[in-house]
C-alpha cells in the first residue's frame, strides 16, 4: 500500500500528455485527444473474472464485485498517455516495471475514470483537474461522506528508502487537501516494509521516516487532526495485521506477488500488515477511506477490498432461489425473471402460480440460441445459470435479499435472524428477506456484526495518479540523482538539476517555432503541471500552449522553472524547518533501538 514514490528506485517514467487537457479545440483531431475518449469505462465486464469472492453495493442498490485482483474542467481531462517500451499492465509493488497504457487498467483491473467523477468533486485538487489523478475505485462514496459532513478517512504510507521527493508530494498534497475537506487522515511510515523488502537498516530507516514526516507536516498536513504513525510501533495495526493473515494464504500470495520459495516469511508479514495499514482508519468505526496511490500499487489495493469482505460476518447480496448463484448468472436470472414477470397478465401478482425455475431455464436456452453469434455473452456462465435453475424445478422464482454467513458467531446469527424484520426464510448458512431493500440490509448485517465484536469494515477506495517522468527523461530514482529533485534539495541544487533537464524541444530554435515543442514529452512540462503552476490553471495551459505553438523556448522555459523551483524549496526548508519543533512534540520514536 506504501505509495509508489516512496520507494524512489521505483518511481516510474511515464509519459504523461498531460497537456493534453490544454489544448485548443483546433488540435483535438490529433490522435491523443481520440484516446482521451477511450478512457471512459465502467471496469465491470473486465473484473468479472475475478468477482466471485466478495461483493458489496453500488451507489444504485445493486450488488458489485469488489475482488478484482468540477463543473468547467471539461477542457482538463486526461489522455491515457503512453509510456514507450514499458512492461504492458504488469502491476508490481516492488519492481520497476511500468504502465505501458493507463487505459489498460481501466479494462483490465476494472479502475473507473476519474474524469467520469469529475463534475461531482467540489473544489477539485488541481492534481484532479489536470489529470494527474487519472481513476478510482469507489472514491464516490467518499464524496458522499465528505458531502455530508459524515466519517471519512484518507491514508497512504511511505517506504522510506530513501529522500523524499517531488513525486512523493503528489501523495502529501492529497492527504493534505482530504484533510483540509474533514477526512481523518493518516500518513505512515512503512518501516517494517523497508527492513523486510529492502533490506534497510534501522538506522537508514529512522533517519529517512523522519525526512518524510518533515516534509509532510511542511506541506500542510496536521497532526493534530491526523494521525502520524510507524508499522513497528503500532500494536494494534499488527494484531489487526494478524487477525487478516488468518485469511490470507501462501498461494494466493504466490497468484499476487509472485512470491516463491525463496521469498522471506518477514516479506510476507509485510503484506498483511499493509493490508492492515489500509483498513487501519476503520478500527474505530466503518467509514469510507481512500488510498491515495500509484497505479502500481493496485493489488495492495485489491487484496485489501477481498480482505475486508472476508473479515466481515455477513454478506449480502441479490438472490432469486433458494440456490447459490454467481453475480453474472444473477444478472441472466433477474433477466429471466423480469422478462417473465413483464409477459404475465395484469393482477398475476396474485395467481398462486409464479414464474417458475424451470421456466426460466427454458426461456435463457432460447436466448441462447437467438444469441450465439453475440460475442459478449458468457456461455459457460449461461449454461451454469440454465443448470441450476433446471435442478430447482418449479420452484417459484422470487426476488429476495441474502445474508450469507461468512464468519457470524452462532450468537451474531441468532440476532440477524431475530433482527429482520417482514417475510424471511432462514437456512443453514443464510437468510433470505422478501422484504428488506439491498441498502438497509446491508446495513443491518453491519449493525448487528458490531453489536456482538465485528469489524464491519467497508471496502477502501481508492485514487490513482500518474508516474512522473525523471529530470533525465528516464525513470525518477532517488539513486540516480539527477533524475529527481529531493524535498531536502537547496534551492541552488534544485535550480541546477531544472536547468540540466532533458525537454521535449526540438532540434533547433527554428524547427522550435516551426513544429512547436512536443510538450507532452517533456519532464519540465511536468514539472509547471505538476507542481509549479500550483493551483494555477491558466498558467499551466499558458506554458503549453506557448510551447506547442512555438513561442516558447526551451533556455526560457527552463529558466523559469529553475527559477520557481528554487523558490518551492527555499519556502519548502524554510517549513521543515519549522515542522522541526511539531515533529518533536509527537508520540513517535524516531530514534529506535533495534539491532
Amino acid at each position: 500500500m506504501a505509495d509508489d514514490h516512496r520507494d524512489g528506485d521505483d518511481a516510474s517514467s511515464e509519459r504523461l500528455g498531460e497537456g493534453e487537457r490544454f489544448r485548443r479545440d483546433d488540435r483535438e483531431s490529433r490522435q491523443s485527444v481520440a484516446d482521451a475518449s477511450a478512457l471512459r469505462s465502467d471496469g465491470v465486464r473486465a473484473s468479472k473474472a475475478r468477482c466471485e469472492r466478495s461483493e458489496h453495493l453500488d451507489a444504485n442498490g445493486e450488488v458489485r464485485a469488489v475482488s478484482e485482483a468540477s463543473a468547467g474542467s471539461s477542457e482538463l481531462r486526461s489522455d491515457g498517455g503512453t509510456a514507450t517500451g514499458a512492461d504492458e499492465t504488469t502491476l508490481d509493488p516492488w519492481g520497476s516495471s511500468t504502465v505501458a497504457d493507463y487505459r489498460n487498467l481501466f479494462e483490465e483491473f476494472g479502475i473507473e475514470a476519474f474524469d467520469d467523477l469529475l463534475p461531482t468533486v467540489p473544489a477539485p485538487h488541481y492534481l484532479m483537474r489536470r489529470g494527474v489523478i487519472f481513476g478510482h475505485r469507489d472514491y464516490d462514496r467518499v464524496l458522499a461522506a465528505l458531502d455530508a459532513g459524515e466519517p471519512a478517512a484518507a491514508l497512504s504510507g511511505f517506504m522510506p528508502t530513501g529522500d523524499p521527493h517531488i513525486g512523493h508530494k503528489l501523495v502529501f498534497d492529497e492527504l493534505v487537501w482530504h484533510q483540509e475537506r474533514g477526512a481523518d487522515s493518516y500518513g505512515l511510515i512503512a518501516d517494517l516494509e523497508a527492513h523486510s523488502a529492502r533490506g534497510l537498516d534501522w538506522d537508514e530507516i529512522d533517519e529517512h521516516a523522519r525526512d518524510y514526516l518533515l516534509s509532510l507536516v511542511a506541506l500542510g498536513f496536521d497532526p493534530d487532526e491526523g494521525e502520524l504513525y510507524r508499522q513497528s510501533d503500532n500494536r494494534p495495526l499488527q494484531d489487526l495485521a494478524f487477525e487478516l493473515g488468518v485469511e490470507t494464504n501462501l498461494s494466493e500470495l504466490e497468484s499476487i506477488y509472485g512470491f516463491g520459495g525463496e521469498t522471506d516469511v518477514s516479506h510476507m508479514q509485510s503484506v498483511v500488515t499493509q493490508m492492515a495499514d489500509i483498513l487501519y482508519p476503520q478500527l474505530d468505526e466503518p467509514k469510507p477511506t481512500v488510498i491515495p496511490v500509484g497505479p502500481d500499487q493496485d493489488p495492495h489495493v485489491r487484496l485489501a477490498r477481498d480482505l475486508a469482505a472476508r473479515m466481515r460476518f455477513f454478506g449480502v447480496t441479490a438472490a432469486y432461489a433458494s440456490f447459490e448463484a454467481d453475480r453474472e448468472e444473477r444478472h441472466l436470472i433477474a433477466a429471466a425473471y423480469e422478462a417473465l414477470s413483464s409477459n404475465a397478465e395484469p393482477g398475476a401478482e396474485d395467481d398462486p402460480d409464479p414464474v417458475r425455475c424451470v421456466e426460466a431455464a427454458e426461456w435463457l436456452a432460447e436466448r441462447a440460441e437467438a444469441d450465439a453469434d453475440d460475442a459478449d455473452l458468457d456461455a459457460t456462465t449461461r449454461e451454469s445459470a440454465i443448470e441450476k435453475l433446471r435442478a430447482a424445478g418449479k420452484e417459484p422464482l422470487r426476488p429476495r435479499t441474502r445474508f450469507l454467513d461468512r464468519n457470524a458467531t452462532d450468537e451474531a446469527f441468532e440476532a440477524l435472524i431475530e433482527a429482520i424484520d417482514g417475510e424471511k426464510r432462514v437456512y443453514d448458512e443464510h437468510i433470505d428477506s422478501f422484504d428488506l431493500a439491498l441498502d438497509a440490509a446491508d446495513d443491518l448485517a453491519r449493525e448487528v456484526e458490531l453489536d456482538h465484536g465485528g469489524y464491519g469494515f467497508l471496502a477502501p477506495s481508492s485514487i490513482y495518479h500518474r508516474f512522473m517522468t525523471g529530470l533525465t527523461g528516464g525513470k525518477m530514482s532517488s539513486s540516480i540523482p539527477a533524475s529527481h529533485i529531493s524535498l531536502l534539495d537547496d534551492p541552488e541544487t534544485g535550480y541546477d538539476k531544472v536547468k540540466s533537464a532533458t525537454t521535449g524541444g526540438r532540434e533547433t530554435a527554428e524547427r522550435q517555432r516551426e513544429l512547436g515543442g512536443e510538450a507532452d514529452e517533456c519532464p519540465v512540462y511536468e514539472l509547471y503541471a505538476y507542481l509549479l503552476a500550483a493551483d494555477d490553471d491558466e498558467f499551466a495551459t499558458e506554458v503549453y500552449e506557448e510551447c506547442v505553438g512555438g513561442e516558447r523556448l526551451c533556455g526560457g522555459c527552463k529558466e523559469q522553472a529553475a527559477e520557481l523551483m528554487a523558490e518551492f524549496l527555499e519556502e519548502h526548508q524554510e517549513k521543515r524547518a519549522e515542522a522541526e519543533e511539531v515533529l518533536d512534540g509527537l508520540d513517535i520514536d524516531l530514534d529506535t533501538e533495534r539491532a
